[in-house]
């Protein structure tokens, strides 16, 4: 195994961190500032879109995506770039242009879309002129099991109608979310796996209901376009808007979820990073009882115990990553589990060892802990609950 950054990962690294230190930063207070002034909007702000141009100027643009569409690089030269963005979750991935859900429809497009699909949907996507939605958990049915889902998708000649609800549909508040892809049952009758199909539904289309936006801890994320929940009542769209064929739904939704949920743990390593950089400055300067924070035995207790954590799962997302890359996502697997599981409640703990370090200020808008805080909390219930992943690892180490 070799984590070695080459000299490629490194230059890219140096300049995503001199951007986030002297672009992304400093604009955290300027897109408060604004979201405050505009209250109830559902996209970008301003300082978003400025932000944008200058990346593209530096170059750090769709560093997500492999191949020639992207910036060509491997999940291991990716992990230190995606780690950094993690230390402002809500303005230097959308900065990019790799936050999600946009970057698992653009795999999708970019993997399994036909070339019609690619020029229509694609292209746009890949240069931030629209955004999208990615709409496959339901409210009615248990959502860690994808079989599961109850939305319909009945070829009807030369069209698809779709009838169904879905919910936590990221993104989808915001008007230039432009295209959902859907994710529904064409055949209830065939093999449990090869029910499901994918289908791209535009916004616009007639029987598309954008029912009621969705908080996350009181958070609505409105910056991002929120989280919603959409109805499909017999929703028509040409056949030729289903994504690879039918049946191959869930094949698809396992490779989406895959790089997602690996990218996921490298922001969470970075939000952690931040946390304890917070948790280090607010412990050197605040006095109690005649001393610093820093010369309380507990507080020392909870950094070391938080270094230990970051340090030993940065290892295990970076060989994931680099096993990713050379053997596969499929025989990458049982580690994309193992971080899945292990990142996001390590950096939930370092997270509440950092509000408890700032005590009230630390659960008010002051900071951006509480923030953080909700955002890792729900990755262990997005792509996948801890139970499901613990149950599946499990039962492939008790095969062995």
């Amino acid at each position: 195994m070799d984590f070695a950054f080459d000299d490629t990962t490194r230059d890219l690294a140096e300049r995503t961190r001199a951007f986030l230190d002297e672009q992304v930063l400093p604009a955290e207070a300027l897109h408060e500032e604004q979201l405050a002034a505009t209250p109830g909007q559902w996209h970008f702000r301003p300082v978003v879109d400025e932000l944008r141009v200058k990346a593209r100027e530096a170059g750090l643009w769709n560093l997500f995506l492999p191949g020639e569409n992207g910036a060509g690089l491997t999940n291991l030269q990716y992990a230190p770039l995606a780690e950094i963005t993690g230390w402002s979750p809500r303005l230097a991935p959308v900065a990019l242009n790799c936050s999600a859900p946009d970057t698992g429809n653009m795999e999708v497009l970019n993997d399994f879309g036909t070339p019609e699909q690619q020029e229509r949907w694609l292209t746009p996507l890949l240069a931030a002129q629209i955004r999208s939605a990615f709409c496959m958990t339901e409210p009615d049915v248990a959502s860690s099991d994808a079989t599961n889902i109850g939305t319909r998708i009945r070829r009807d000649g030369d069209e698809y109608v779709i009838t169904g609800r879905k919910w936590w549909s990221t993104g989808a508040m915001s008007p230039d979310a432009k295209i959902f892809i859907v994710m529904g049952k064409t055949d209830p009758d065939a093999d449990r796996h090869r029910q499901q199909s994918m289908i791209l539904v535009p916004r616009d289309t007639p029987g598309v209901t954008v029912v009621r936006p969705l908080t996350v801890f009181g958070y609505d994320d409105r910056d991002h376009g929120g989280h919603a929940e959409v109805a499909f009542d017999e929703v028509r769209v040409p056949a030729s808007h289903l994504i690879a064929g039918e049946g191959d739904g869930f094949a698809i939704a396992q490779a989406r979820l895959g790089p997602g949920r690996i990218h996921h743990c490298m922001r969470a390593l970075g939000t952690g990073e931040r946390a304890l950089a917070l948790m280090a400055d607010r412990a050197n300067e605040r006095v109690a009882f005649g001393r610093t924070l820093a010369e309380q035995g507990v507080i020392r207790e909870w950094v070391a115990r938080s270094r230990i954590e970051l340090e030993s799962l940065r290892l295990l997302v970076l060989k994931t990553a680099w096993l990713m890359d050379t053997v596969g996502n499929r025989r990458a697997m049982t580690e994309i589990q193992a971080i899945k599981i292990a990142v996001p409640r390590a950096v939930q703990r370092i997270l509440d060892r950092a509000i408890q370090t700032f005590g009230g200020a630390g659960v008010s808008q002051d900071t951006p802990l509480a923030e953080l805080y909700a955002g890792v909390r729900t990755l262990r219930i997005a792509d996948g609950p801890d139970e499901v992943h613990l149950n599946s690892l499990g039962r492939a180490q008790l095969r062995r």
